[in-house]
C-alpha cells in the first residue's frame, strides 16, 4: 500500500466525499469553522469507528453525527488526500520500463490470477488490472479510460476513495469487456437512479463487496445496475434481516453472505433466487434453518437448484436443521464444520457419520469427497446407532410418528440394506462415556512465563470444574478465567468455552486438543 497523497486539491462541495488519512478511509461530513480554533476544519466520519475522538460534537456544538460516538474526528485539509483519477492511479501503478515485465498471481473470488504489470505501449492489451488502495476517486477525462485500457476483463479497485456509484459506473461505462468488479473496502453511496447506470454493468459476472457496510435491503436498491451478475460477495457487511429479491439477482449462481449477523427466519428468502447453485452462510449466527419450509412461509420452490452450502461455525445445535436439507433436490455439498451437532458418544466423526447417513444425496461432507463405502458404513452405523429406538417405537410393524419425525431418513435406509439384527444394535455406554478421559493441554497465550499443563480430563466434566482445577493450579479466581480451545483438526481456528455449566463433551472437546486459558492481571 501506497502512502497518502496528502494536500491533494479539495472539491468544490467535500462533504459526502472520501478521503485517506494516516492510513485510514473517511467521509467528511463537515467543513468550517470550529470554535476557538482558526482556520478551516473538515469534520470527518472513520471507516474504522477506533480512529476516532468523538461523535461530531465539540465543547456542546455539534458540527455532524456518526453512528458510532468515537467514529469522528476534526482535521486540517492539507492532512487529508481527497484521491486521484483512474488513469493517474493506473500510470503510478503500471509505470515500468517498456522492456520489463512484472507477473505476480493472486486469488481473487477464490480464483487464482496472474497480473502483469508492463510498459505503458502494453497498457491497450491488459486484460486485468489491480489498484486497490490506490486512492482512486473517479474517471479523470472524459473517454480516456476507453482509449488507454479498452481489454480490462477484470478489476481491482479495493479500498478507493470513490464515494457514490455514479463515480463507479463513469469508469466501467468505459470497460466494455469488463467481467468481474472488487469493489470490497469501500463506502459507496446509492444512487437515485440505479437504471441508468445498467448499461456501465452490462456485461459484469462477477462482483466483491466484502465490508462495504451494506445492508441487504441497500444491496437489493442497486441490484438493478446488474443485469447479469453470477457471483456476489457480501461478506462482512451490515446485512441482517433478508428480504425477496423481487425481479432482481436472477441470473446470480454463487452468494456469499458470511459474517453477517443475519435473520435466520428470513433465510427462506433467498428462495427467491432460481439459479442459485452456490450459498455461503458461515459466521452468521444461526441456529437453525428452515430451508425446506420455504414455500409454506410464502416464498417459492424451496431452493430448488441449490448445490452447495456452507454454514461452518454457527450455533447450530439441533439436527432437524439436517433433516431439513434432506429436502433440497440438488445439495450435494455441505460444509458444517464448528457448529454444536453432537452424537451420543460425543465424538465429532460419529456427527459427520449420522450427516451422511441423513444427506442420501451428498457427495461431500466438509470439503472431503464421500466415498462409496464410507457412505454405506455410515448409514449401516446409523441403523445400529437408532434400532433398539427403531424397535422400541413399532419396528417393522410401522414405527410412531415421533420417531420419524426425528429419523425421516431410517425407513429408506431399511428398504436399502435391511433391518438391523437385535445382536447387531449400538447400545449407548453411559459408563464408559461418563468415564472416558481427554488428553488435554492447557496453554497461556498471554503468560509466556507459565508453561503448558497437560491433564488427562473425564469428557463429562462441566467447565466450571475444570475452572476450578485451573484456580487450584494457577490461583486465578474463576470470574477472571476466559477460555478457547483448538483443535489439530481445524488448524487456526479457536472456539469460545463460553459456558460453565456444559461439559468438555458438549464442546466436541477431543483427545490431543489445547485448551487456551486467559485471564486479565
Amino acid at each position: 500500500m501506497r502512502g497518502d497523497r496528502t494536500g491533494t486539491e479539495m472539491p468544490t462541495d467535500p462533504v459526502g466525499k472520501r478521503i485517506a488519512c494516516g492510513g485510514e478511509r473517511a467521509t467528511v461530513r463537515y467543513v468550517g469553522q470550529v470554535p476557538p480554533y482558526e482556520g478551516l476544519w473538515l469534520g470527518v466520519e472513520w471507516d474504522n469507528p477506533e480512529r476516532g475522538k468523538h461523535d461530531g460534537s465539540h465543547e456542546g456544538v455539534r458540527y455532524f453525527t456518526c453512528r458510532n460516538p468515537k467514529g469522528g474526528s476534526f482535521v486540517r485539509p492539507p492532512k487529508v488526500s481527497f484521491g486521484v483519477d483512474f488513469l493517474t492511479a493506473l500510470h503510478t501503478v503500471y509505470e515500468y520500463n517498456t522492456e520489463e515485465v512484472l507477473r505476480e498471481e493472486v486469488s481473487v473470488f477464490g480464483k487464482k490470477l496472474q497480473w502483469f504489470a508492463v510498459g505503458e505501449r502494453s497498457l491497450e492489451n491488459l486484460p486485468s488490472v489491480m489498484l486497490n488502495n490506490q486512492e482512486v476517486n473517479g474517471p479523470g477525462a472524459a473517454g480516456e479510460i476507453r482509449k488507454t485500457t479498452p481489454s480490462i476483463m477484470w478489476l481491482e479497485l479495493c479500498g478507493s476513495l470513490m464515494s457514490t456509484w455514479e463515480d463507479v459506473a463513469a469508469i466501467t461505462e468505459q470497460l466494455e469487456k469488463l467481467e468481474r468488479l472488487n469493489l470490497s473496502y469501500n463506502r459507496i453511496r446509492l444512487t437515485s437512479d440505479p437504471l441508468a447506470h445498467r448499461p456501465a454493468f452490462c456485461n459484469l459476472k462477477e462482483l466483491s463487496l466484502k465490508d462495504c457496510d451494506l445492508t441487504w435491503q441497500q444491496v437489493l436498491e442497486c441490484a438493478p445496475m446488474w443485469p447479469q451478475l453470477e457471483e456476489l460477495s457480501l461478506l462482512n457487511n451490515n446485512i441482517t434481516e433478508l428480504q425477496r429479491p423481487e425481479g432482481v439477482l436472477q441470473t446470480l449462481k454463487h452468494l456469499n453472505l458470511s459474517c453477517n449477523p443475519l435473520v435466520q427466519e428470513s433465510v427462506c428468502s433467498l428462495s427467491a433466487l432460481p439459479r442459485l447453485k452456490h450459498l455461503n452462510l458461515s459466521q452468521t449466527g444461526l441456529s437453525f434453518i428452515q430451508l425446506g419450509d420455504a414455500a409454506q412461509a410464502g416464498c417459492p420452490a424451496p431452493f430448488s437448484a441449490l448445490e452447495s452450502l456452507v454454514l461452518d461455525h454457527n450455533n447450530i445445535s439441533e439436527w432437524r436443521v439436517i433433516d431439513d436439507l434432506a429436502k433440497l433436490p440438488c445439495l450435494v455439498r455441505l460444509s458444517c464444520q464448528g457448529n454444536k451437532l453432537l452424537s451420543s458418544d460425543g465424538k465429532p466423526s460419529t456427527a459427520e457419520q449420522m450427516i451422511i447417513a441423513k444427506l442420501g444425496r451428498l457427495v461431500c461432507l466438509n470439503n472431503s469427497e464421500i466415498n462409496a463405502n464410507e457412505r454405506k458404513g455410515a448409514e449401516l452405523d446409523y441403523i445400529k446407532m437408532f434400532g433398539e429406538e427403531w424397535l422400541k417405537a413399532g419396528g417393522p410393524h410401522q414405527p410412531g410418528a415421533e420417531f420419524a419425525r426425528r429419523h425421516p431418513r431410517y425407513q429408506t435406509l431399511i428398504e436399502k440394506h435391511g433391518a438391523p439384527d437385535e445382536g447387531e444394535l449400538k447400545k449407548p455406554d453411559s459408563f464408559a462415556l461418563k468415564n472416558q478421559l481427554l488428553k488435554i493441554t492447557f496453554v497461556f497465550p498471554d503468560h509466556a512465563e507459565q508453561k503448558p499443563i497437560e491433564k488427562k480430563l473425564p469428557a463429562s466434566m462441566v467447565i466450571q470444574k475444570v475452572k476450578g482445577l485451573l484456580y487450584r493450579l494457577l490461583k486465578v479466581p474463576l470470574a477472571d478465567l476466559r477460555l478457547t480451545y483448538t483443535s489439530p483438526k481445524m488448524s487456526g481456528t479457536e472456539f469460545d468455552i463460553d459456558s460453565d455449566l456444559k461439559t468438555l463433551q458438549f464442546y466436541s472437546i477431543e483427545d490431543g486438543d489445547q485448551v487456551l486459558v486467559r485471564w486479565s492481571t
